[in-house]
């Protein structure tokens, strides 16, 4: 039997109107009348019912978060951010993967908003106009994070992906390099995938080097994809002096396909990617990477969405967070 309100009334001998009060910490009850309340709820091992307490108030103080893959990294530190901030101001989150794929992503997105979350962070693959539709008729605010809407619509926390991609590109170029292989991440993707792939072809450009069809492949920023594309690279006629990959997990299959070849990095092939995962620091040699922001990425989304939640003034609703090149030890200067 579920212990209700009602119950802890009768055994605390006290109304439900104060039992109410106690609960939701509101000062005017008596201190004595507090603890017998208390003592009441400890013996009937009463829990309030969030929900049941949401319906009074319009308010669960819960905030959804829609994230591609929990088992990625990079989202996991991104989630720790949210965690953080959200505990600081006392909302709880409930946390559902949906794997870039977009049916998962708008059903997700519906069952959150059932479920009468307050707020809503949502990580994920491009946004759509069906994504669109749904945060509009969403009565809560949404925030994306990681993740920005073309048409800037929708309240967001990115870091530049063109840039950054065209900031790694430019330290190869810096060191000599002219044959350079990129590994991108889908081009439907429109941060990792496709604005990386325009940094890349923007880096190209600006220092004259003729864009090669070959020099780029796709992969699914898996590890396994960074020794497939890798492998391809390799048996090239002119195989690139340097490969850009779109993301750490994917660059340590390319430096571990390199190696397995025989070959080394950086003597024979340097390579660099983005993200900066603390695995990019593990693998030998270390991968020098352009880092993301990845917690602050997720503290300060929940941050801006705890503030439309209250209805505060927001001075900037898409917010763009700085990256940094890290360099370590896969890339070397290129001598011909």
């Amino acid at each position: 039997m579920t212990v209700t309100i009602y119950d802890v009334a009768r055994e605390a001998g006290v109304s439900m109107a104060t039992v109410s009060r106690v609960v939701n910490n509101n000062p005017n009850v008596k201190p004595q009348t507090r603890k017998k309340v208390f003592e009441a709820i400890e013996r009937l091992g009463y829990r309030p019912n969030a929900v049941a307490r949401g319906l009074a108030s319009k308010k669960t103080t819960t905030v959804g978060v829609v994230i591609p893959d929990i088992s990625n990294p990079i989202f996991s530190e991104v989630a720790r951010g949210i965690e953080d901030i959200a505990n600081m101001y006392h909302y709880n989150i409930i946390l559902c993967n949906a794997d870039k794929k977009k049916e998962k992503e708008i059903r997700v997105i519906n069952t959150l908003l059932e479920k009468q979350v307050d707020g809503l962070l949502f990580m994920g693959g491009a946004i759509t106009d069906e994504h669109i539709q749904a945060f509009k008729t969403a009565t809560v605010p949404v925030v994306l994070c990681a993740t920005t809407d073309e048409s800037g619509t929708i309240p967001s926390v990115d870091i530049d992906h063109q840039a950054a991609a065209f900031d790694a590109v430019n330290l190869l170029i810096q060191y000599g390099h002219r044959s350079i292989g990129m590994i991108s991440g889908t081009l439907q993707d429109p941060s990792n995938g496709n604005a990386r792939y325009l940094g890349y072809k923007q880096a190209l450009d600006k220092a004259g080097i003729p864009f090669n069809e070959n020099y780029v492949r796709i992969g699914n920023y898996k590890y396994e994809s960074g020794i497939e594309v890798t492998k391809y690279f390799l048996e090239l006629p002119n195989r690139p002096t340097a490969i850009f990959v779109a993301n750490d997990e994917m660059a340590i299959g390319t430096v571990h396909a390199i190696q397995d070849a025989g070959l080394k990095v950086p003597d024979d092939i340097s390579v660099i990617s983005v993200d900066n995962i603390r695995m990019a620091s593990m693998v030998r040699p270390q991968l020098t990477t352009v880092a993301q922001p990845m917690y602050d990425i997720g503290a300060v989304s929940m941050r801006l969405l705890t503030k439309l939640m209250n209805k505060e003034s927001v001075d900037r609703s898409k917010v763009v967070l700085p990256h940094e090149v890290i360099i370590r030890e896969s890339v070397a200067p290129h001598h011909s």
